[in-house]
Formats: C-alpha cells, sequence, structure tokens
C-alpha cells in the first residue's frame, strides 16, 4: 500500500512522516499501512491540478459528461470489492454498504445528464437601457479542494467529485485517513478511463496533509465534509485567501412523532434515523420529540426494538449494525455513556459499549431528557437517541428549533397538513415527512446555522463549482 498517491495520473508512493494505520472496527486490529503523502506531495497534486485545468475546461460539455458516465459504469463493475471494503474498513452492514455504492454511482450518472445539459457559455440577458448589449457565461470555478470524511467515504466523495468535473473544475481530493482505502478506486477509474493527468488528483494523510491542501495558495475553492471544529479551520483558511467554501458540517436533529402517528411505523423511522451507519451521521435524528398522548406507547416498543437489534460483525454474520469505524469514535461515544450516568439520565436501553472485540456499543434510548443536558445538546455521532415529551404543535416546533445546528429534521403524523406546516416551520435544509432518510440526488443535501454553508447534490450542487461571468458591450 505504498503507492496509495494518485498525482498527474501517476501511482506514488507517500513521502510524509506519518505512517496511517487501516483498521478493520469489528476486530479492532489494523490491516493495512499507508504512507502519508507529504506537503510537497500536495504541491505537485495543486500543481498538477493547475496544469490540467485549461485543457479541461476546454473540453465540451458531452464530453466530460462521457467520463461521468464511465465512472458510474467502472464503479458498478468494482462493486463487489467496493462493498467488501466498506464492510471491512467502515465497519458497515451489507446493505448499506451496497446503498452507498449505489448512491455514487447514482450521482455520476445524475451530474452526466447535467453537464450534457450545460446551456451554451454564452447566453444573451436582455437590457433594459438601450445602446447596450450583454451575455453570461458559466465557467468552472477553477482548481478545487475536496476534503471528505470516514463515515461515508466513497459517497460523500462522489457529491464532490462528480459535479466538479461536470462543471469543468479539476480537484485535489483528501479522503480521510481512516478509511483511506476505498476512494483508491477513483484512481483506478481514472486509469481506466485515460481521464486526462492531473484532472482527478488523490492524496492520503492525516490532518497535516489535510492543512496542507486547506492552506495551499494554488486553490479557487474548498469544499469540505466533516466535524465543526475542523470545518471552522478550513473556514479560517479559505477566508486568509478570501475563496469561496462548501462546508457540510455537524448535526443534532430532531424527530417530531406526534400522538395521531402509527406507533410501529413510528418506531421503524426513528429506529433507522439514529442506527444507520451506527449513528454516525451528520444527520442522525437523536433528539426525540415525542407527544404526551402516545409516549407511553412508543417508548417501550422503541426501547424493545433497539435491544433486539443484531449487533455485530457484518463480514461474518448478517447484522442490523455494526461497530463504530474507529477507536477515537468508541471512546467519544463512552465518555457520553459516563457523562449520562454523572446527570442521573433515565436510560432505558443500551448505555454501555460491548464487552467483546471490535469498537461495538449498544443502541441507546434515554428518556425524559433535560434540555440542558450535554447529551441532548451535543453531538455524539453515535447510536444514541435522547427522548422528551411535548403537549403542542408549536412546543415541539419551539424545541425542534431550539439547536445551534440546522441540518435535517423528521416529521411522523397522519395529518398531512400539519406534518407539511410543521416541515416550513423548522429551520433545517431537508426535512423527510413519515420516512426513513431518503436521499435522492436530485434533491438538495446542506443545513443552517452550525450545519454548515451551501448546498451539495441536486443543481445546487453543479452551481458551486460554477462562476458567472457578464459581459457587456456598447453598441455605440
Amino acid at each position: 500500500m505504498t503507492t496509495s498517491h494518485y498525482i498527474a495520473g501517476r501511482w506514488v508512493e507517500g513521502q510524509g512522516s506519518d505512517c496511517i494505520s487501516v483498521n478493520d472496527p469489528a476486530l479492532g486490529q489494523p490491516f493495512a499501512e499507508l504512507m502519508a503523502a507529504s506537503a510537497a506531495q500536495v504541491d505537485q497534486a495543486v500543481a498538477a491540478a493547475r496544469s490540467a485545468l485549461p485543457a479541461w475546461k476546454a473540453t465540451s460539455a458531452s464530453e466530460r459528461a462521457g467520463y461521468l458516465r464511465g465512472f458510474a459504469e467502472q464503479l458498478g463493475q468494482r462493486r463487489e470489492a467496493l462493498i467488501s471494503m466498506q464492510m471491512r474498513n467502515n465497519g458497515k452492514p451489507r446493505h448499506e454498504a451496497e446503498i452507498d455504492l449505489d448512491d455514487a454511482i447514482a450521482t455520476f450518472n445524475y451530474y452526466a445528464e447535467l453537464a450534457a445539459q450545460l446551456p451554451s457559455k454564452n447566453r444573451e440577458v436582455p437590457l433594459a437601457a438601450p445602446g447596450f448589449t450583454a451575455r453570461t457565461r458559466l465557467e468552472p470555478v477553477g482548481v478545487v479542494g475536496l476534503i471528505v470524511p470516514w463515515n461515508f467515504p466513497l459517497v460523500t466523495s462522489a457529491w464532490k467529485l462528480a459535479p466538479a468535473l461536470a462543471a469543468g473544475c479539476t480537484v485535489v481530493l483528501k479522503p480521510s485517513e481512516v478509511t483511506p482505502l476505498v476512494e483508491q478506486a477513483y484512481g483506478q477509474i481514472a486509469d481506466a478511463l485515460d481521464l486526462p493527468a492531473g484532472v482527478l488528483n488523490i492524496v492520503n494523510g492525516k490532518a497535516e496533509t489535510g492543512a496542507a491542501l486547506s492552506n495551499h495558495t494554488g486553490l479557487d475553492k474548498l469544499s469540505f465534509t466533516g466535524s465543526n471544529s475542523v470545518g471552522s479551520q478550513v473556514m479560517r483558511s479559505a477566508s486568509a485567501q478570501c475563496r469561496p467554501v462548501t462546508l457540510e458540517l455537524g448535526g443534532k436533529s430532531a424527530i417530531v412523532v406526534f400522538e395521531d402517528c402509527d406507533v410501529d411505523q413510528a418506531v421503524q423511522w426513528i429506529v433507522a434515523g439514529i442506527t444507520w451507519n451506527a449513528g454516525q451521521m451528520c444527520s442522525a435524528t437523536s433528539r426525540l420529540l415525542v407527544q404526551n398522548g402516545i409516549a407511553d406507547a412508543l417508548l417501550p416498543r422503541l426501547q424493545a426494538a433497539l435491544e433486539n437489534l443484531r449487533v455485530g460483525n457484518p463480514l461474518i454474520e448478517e447484522v442490523d449494525m455494526g461497530p463504530l469505524t474507529s477507536q477515537a469514535q468508541w471512546l467519544k461515544v463512552a465518555s457520553y455513556f459516563a457523562t449520562a450516568r454523572e446527570e442521573g439520565l433515565q436510560c432505558l436501553a443500551g448505555g454501555k459499549a460491548l464487552d467483546r472485540d471490535g469498537w461495538f456499543v449498544s443502541p441507546t434510548l434515554y428518556a425524559d431528557v433535560p434540555k440542558d443536558s450535554r447529551l441532548w445538546t451535543e453531538e455524539i455521532f453515535g447510536p444514541v437517541l435522547c427522548a422528551r415529551r411535548f403537549a403542542t404543535e408549536e412546543q415541539a416546533i419551539a424545541e425542534a428549533n431550539d439547536s445551534r445546528f440546522g441540518l435535517v429534521a423528521t416529521v411522523c403524523s397522519a395529518d398531512l397538513a400539519r406534518a407539511e406546516r410543521v416541515a416550513d416551520a423548522l429551520e433545517v435544509g431537508h426535512v423527510w415527512i413519515n420516512s426513513v432518510q431518503a436521499v435522492f440526488v436530485e434533491t438538495s443535501w446542506g443545513g443552517t446555522k452550525g450545519s454548515g454553508i451551501g448546498r451539495e447534490l441536486g443543481p445546487w450542487g453543479l452551481s458551486a463549482y460554477q462562476s458567472v461571468k457578464h459581459v457587456t458591450r456598447c453598441l455605440g
């Protein structure tokens, strides 16, 4: 695994000082190692992207669309290997790893279609003033740095790579050091498609590599998905250059269950919202607001559902939930279990790390959690659900919105008019009504408040990598 960096169309050995250990979280043991990229190699990657930019942005939209379709086809051809890697390095159950791959394929196909439909670079703009004409051009932003997280590798990269390439940008991708292997497929696919050298570059490393990329003066834009603490550092780096940034950060999202909701359906939606990917989602609906009239019926069924989930190693058994992806995350979640005990919270299910090999914790439910509890206000990034009761629709909206985050929310109600009304009142970027968290490439992704800046997916994802230029001409 020494040649783990893809720079200027070539695989090269890492020249950094860090050795990255890649772990199987179900065993708590490493299974691969690779050397990080050096700062000089980050420079080389940015220089390669800069050199490739003029020719790449001059390609036709239909040609770029062809490459994107090729990425989708090649991902499909590597299906079993990529699914297995997601299971082994992330600890994802098979059905989740399959959905991840399908999501990545759909993303490349979608942006291939958008690229093929891009208007000509010149569009006339009618002016009220006589004696002038004006036209507008959509141009690529330029060279972009893409920094992606460990919880949805392959997927988050596709969300950034596909629209950036469709727009005519060249890119430097930095995967997470926790899950660096699955993204190697993008470099392999670039080779298979004869993608022009320098259009896609991949550098692996830890925080030092990310800092070298985000601070690089050769970038025209940064796109980052990850924690708020790192996101603020990325934003400071971008501000020093006065360049645009897209940030998809944390969440502490609410799921609101009204008393007219079917109890069994509500339990399914709640469980999916907190245990998918072992709760390691910025969109995890970790705050449950349940109306008084249904709470006594719902909470015991929810407790039983969480206790009956099959938790284990996805490579050797059929499971509903795998391990946490890293030891650091396992220790973090365990610290919140300790905090819950210190705060005297009522634990209905779980609340402990599991006594077995690997980084497993139990799906957890706390009831009647005070609003000032750390577990109610802070993002845990694990399968830890906190519940509170409410009386009225107005109270539910106020408590759901009482957060420094604003990424997503879910509303569960048989009264669709009320559900739509509540959805409109929630201060978030995406709301589901009576559903699991189904994410479609045609819709936008991103949040309000502390959950980030900008949007990914849909046409908004493409426009994030486009620059608008107007040309005005005097006819006199």
